[in-house]
């Protein structure tokens, strides 16, 4: 029998004394949840355990299956919300995750990674996983490409490498990467995951972010970019011996929660409808011949056909990605010498300062600043080895898993023979 299901995926924004309206917009956010028309849904920064006791409780009764993915210092903001059971979840944390000092981020302190969850539907396993990659908080100078770019490597592996005997696999979040950007194509290429996103089927582009109609949109940034940005998905990958299409890709809230001048979230939520069933052994044969003969039904019918250029794309993908991480770790190197040599430098300050005496009246004052120099001393020296090598390591880790998969591949599209390490 075939099976249908719809996901749908919204960053609710929820960060507790910061994000505006929050409570007013969570409520909001449930009732049209508790309306029944979706079967499963992904929501990111979910910061407050409130929020998400609230968000439970207002649809226990069309989605009673729900987990939060634990992680961190504040939680990853990660939940899942099911129709049907969640039969196991697993979380995956990632090794780099931006800086503990930029506060104002605020990314590490969530312990990010992604979250899977194992749905049951109708004795079938489905493999739903939720993920939020780090932000990019300045296009033009991006401190956090590489991270970014190995969080998407690390989550399309973790994605191949527990596909299991599932006949869907659905990756729904918050991705912070445009189509088109280095960790939007490794992603993809990696995991052999399609974007639900149909520019034939909307008829135009798609703003997720930033958007112009949203009310939490700075007009700065809608006047500078009048589309806005598409950082949020669901995207696909049906399982062997399975078949399927999308039905239905469209933003499903209105502009405005009902009654109140505001938006449901700075983020637009991202709704799919797909629909599968199990291939029969003659239309794989018939798929097949048409493939070979040029005269295929339709592109899903092909798609073992095109994995030459999938490969090529992913060979071009990991070779841009392993030069962001080379550069990464040599910019790594040189923070290590610049936070030496300001600990150094603020190390004789405060020896100085000890054979001073303090003036008259100022002794307090001297005491505070020397505990300060202190704390200064140990945070350049804290950043200059221990989180440097940290650092470094996930960055190489990810670096070299990236050169073996660059050895699996061949630009002709077959698997490559070569042998060695990276």
């Amino acid at each position: 029998m075939a099976m249908e299901l719809s996901i749908l995926t919204l960053n609710i924004w929820g960060i507790p004394y910061i994000s505006k309206d929050r409570e007013v917009r969570v409520k909001a956010i449930g009732d049209v949840l508790a309306s029944g028309n979706y079967d499963i849904v992904s929501l990111q920064e979910v910061w407050s355990d409130g929020d998400y006791q609230t968000l439970k409780q207002r649809v226990e009764n069309v989605l009673p299956f729900c987990h939060y993915f634990y992680s961190g210092v504040v939680g990853s903001g990660l939940a899942i919300l099911s129709r049907y059971p969640i039969v196991s979840a697993f979380f995956h944390a990632w090794s780099v995750n931006g800086y503990i000092h930029r506060i104002q981020h605020g990314d590490w302190f969530g312990g990010k990674g992604v979250g899977l969850a194992k749905i049951s539907v109708n004795d079938q396993l489905v493999h739903v996983y939720a993920a939020h990659l780090h932000a990019e908080y300045n296009r033009q100078c991006d401190d956090y490409m590489a991270h970014r770019v190995i969080q998407a490597y690390d989550t399309a592996q973790f994605i191949e490498s527990t596909r299991g005997n599932s006949v869907l696999q659905i990756l729904a979040g918050d991705l912070n990467t445009e189509p088109g950007d280095l960790a939007y194509r490794v992603l993809l290429t990696s995991s052999n995951l399609k974007d639900s996103y149909d520019r034939k089927l909307l008829g135009g582009l798609l703003c997720t972010n930033e958007c112009e109609s949203n009310s939490y949109t700075d007009a700065t940034a809608a006047k500078q970019n009048p589309n806005g940005k598409r950082i949020d998905y669901v995207l696909y990958r049906i399982g062997d011996h399975y078949e399927g299409r999308l039905l239905e890709h469209r933003l499903p809230l209105p502009k405005r929660v009902p009654g109140q001048s505001f938006s449901y979230s700075d983020h637009e939520a991202v709704y799919a409808k797909l629909i599968l069933k199990r291939s029969s052994s003659s239309s794989t044969i018939q798929n097949l011949i048409a493939c070979s003969s040029g005269k295929a039904k339709d592109e899903d019918s092909c798609e073992w056909d095109s994995r030459q250029e999938t490969q090529r794309e992913a060979v071009l993908a990991l070779r841009e990605s392993v030069a962001i991480c080379s550069e990464s770790l040599k910019q790594l190197e040189s923070h290590r010498r610049s936070y030496t040599l300001m600990a150094i430098g603020v190390i004789i300050v405060l020896i100085n300062l000890l054979e001073l005496q303090a003036p008259y009246g100022l002794k307090i004052a001297f005491l505070v600043l020397k505990f300060l120099l202190c704390a200064v001393i140990i945070f350049f020296v804290v950043m200059a080895t221990i989180w440097n090598v940290m650092e470094k390591h996930g960055i190489l880790a990810g670096k070299l898993s990236m050169e073996i998969a660059l050895k699996g591949y061949s630009l002709d599209g077959t698997a490559g023979t070569s042998a060695g390490t990276g």
